[in-house]
């Protein structure tokens, strides 16, 4: 039977900053929400709308996004859907989910020049296999700053 495609990337912000957690088996994992920005048609009128995603990153990269990420950063992921059921801590039943699985994160998408990493560069990392290290890249320019300000309820940005 061949494979199907499951391949999502999305652009946009975090909404929450990272917090990394570590397996019984020593793994760190950080599940991150990204708001997407986009413009849809109601009508005779354009107007924004923003759609959320849960994104789990797992391994060094996990590590990195806590280290460097924050509340409002700029992230591209490469990843895919996964689906998983788990049982609800109070008891009432079992919940599903859908996420996205990291393959690939870059930091400081479309030139974002925020994070903790204080130099204003960007990094990317493999989330698969253990992870590689990240690579740096070099600041855009004169892009806007998306540090933390205000109550969760500012989202979208």
């Amino acid at each position: 039977m061949a494979q199907n495609i499951n391949r999502v990337v999305i652009e946009g912000n975090l909404t929450k900053d990272p917090e990394v957690r570590t397996t019984p088996g020593g793994t760190s994992v950080v599940t991150l929400r990204v708001a997407v920005n986009d413009r849809v048609k109601r009508g005779e009128e354009w107007i924004d709308a923003a759609y959320y995603f849960d994104v789990v990153v797992w391994g060094k990269t996990a590590e990195q996004c806590g280290q460097f990420l924050s509340r409002g950063s700029g992230i591209m992921v490469d990843g895919k859907l996964t689906w998983r059921e788990y049982e609800a801590k109070d008891g009432s039943g079992k919940r599903q989910v859908v996420e996205i699985k990291a393959d690939n994160v870059r930091f400081g998408a479309r030139g974002e020049s925020g994070g903790r990493g204080g130099d204003g560069g960007g990094y990317s990392g493999s989330s698969s296999g253990g992870g590689a290290a990240p690579t740096y890249m070099p600041p855009a320019g004169n892009e806007p700053d998306f540090g933390s300000s205000g109550p969760d309820d500012d989202i979208p940005f």
